[in-house]
């Protein structure tokens, strides 16, 4: 069974390190997070010359791995075999060097830590995946639901020992999407910017990170929520004049996550807020504002509204036949959704 991300890397932090790991998965936030740990661990820089290696599969075999792991450190306690890419390996999909890999898995050299970035998916099934779990990790780094951003970058910032609040994470989310290596460099970014004594709020991050502060995807939602036709049309048309700044497929799916937890409002029999919250996996913060959608928008509305984003949606992938630009639209749902 796999390991989490979080707690290798609470181990690695600790220099309890373990002779092997097989990290895999689609995201590779934390492949390279748990390598660049081990990297800047396990071996002393003043060692690193002689006893740290990093191979790259294409240019390697599974027996050349093996070979480099057998050694002993020089001089050292530790040697640090990397293996990026490990997935495009010589050899890796072939039985008999799969089975050279789980018995050096099952049998590993103590004083080697031999760390495979398969930069792909997995079948743990498989015998030799599974001897990674012998005397190490096999650890999945799988990419993020949206619905799950918003509380991995309030914990993300909290373990960088920075405050930041609900509508600043929600901007960063709606604009950055689920890129973990992008939204922890924009974060990184903003805080050297930072005062000692200072959190992120909104303003810090329509400064730093580039955001419009009148003309971004969270003033576009929250225009509509209002039912403020005049402000969501200038939105509109300035994304629609901005295209590549402001493509329409994240705009349909942050609206659509939106509409559909307004729906959950209207359909659920807690409307406080603490029960609101829990229904839709959203901050308390956030409740007021699909509260006052909800008020805006009776239920019938709402499943047209809806029922408009997946029509878009299907015009923009050119489903009808006819090649409209994204510009109009937008336009167009924007009509529909407040009319």
């Amino acid at each position: 069974m796999a390991q989490t991300p979080d707690i290798v890397l609470k181990e690695i932090k600790a220099k309890k390190f373990k002779p092997v790991y097989f990290l895999y998965g689609d995201e590779p936030f934390y492949i390279d997070a748990i390598s660049d740990a081990l990297e800047a661990r396990v071996v002393s820089e003043s060692e690193k010359g002689f006893n740290q290696f990093v191979l790259y599969g294409k240019d390697t075999d599974v027996a050349g791995v093996i070979g480099y792991a057998r050694r002993y450190p020089f001089m050292s306690e530790r040697q640090l075999i990397i293996v990026k890419d490990a997935n495009k390996l010589g050899g890796i999909e072939q039985k008999d060097y799969q089975a050279r890999l789980e018995d050096y898995a099952l049998n590993p050299l103590h004083s080697t830590v031999l760390v495979l970035c398969f930069h792909a998916n997995a079948d743990e099934r498989k015998t030799f995946v599974k001897a990674f779990n012998t005397h190490g990790y096999v650890v999945q780094s799988k990419k993020m639901y949206d619905n799950k951003l918003p509380d991995w970058v309030a914990s993300y910032c909290q373990g960088e020992g920075v405050k930041i609040s609900p509508k600043a994470v929600q901007m960063m989310v709606d604009n950055i999407g689920n890129d973990l290596k992008r939204l922890t460099n924009e974060i990184r970014k903003i805080m050297v910017n930072l005062r000692v004594d200072q959190g992120i709020d909104a303003e810090v991050v329509e400064r730093f990170v580039g955001i419009s502060k009148e003309y971004n995807v969270f003033e576009f939602q929250k225009a509509l929520l209002m039912r403020d036709v005049i402000k969501a049309n200038r939105i509109a048309s300035h994304f629609s004049a901005n295209p590549k700044d402001n493509p329409l497929a994240p705009v349909l799916i942050i609206l659509f996550g939106f509409f559909s937890k307004v729906l959950l409002v209207h359909v659920s029999q807690d409307k406080s807020e603490k029960g609101l919250a829990a229904a839709l996996s959203v901050n308390p913060f956030f409740v007021k504002d699909y509260s006052l959608a909800a008020r805006n928008y009776p239920l019938p509305k709402v499943a047209h509204i809806i029922h408009y984003l997946r029509e878009c949606d299907a015009r923009m992938k050119g489903l009808d036949g006819v090649s409209t630009p994204e510009g109009e639209l937008l336009k167009e749902l924007v009509f529909k959704i407040v009319h």
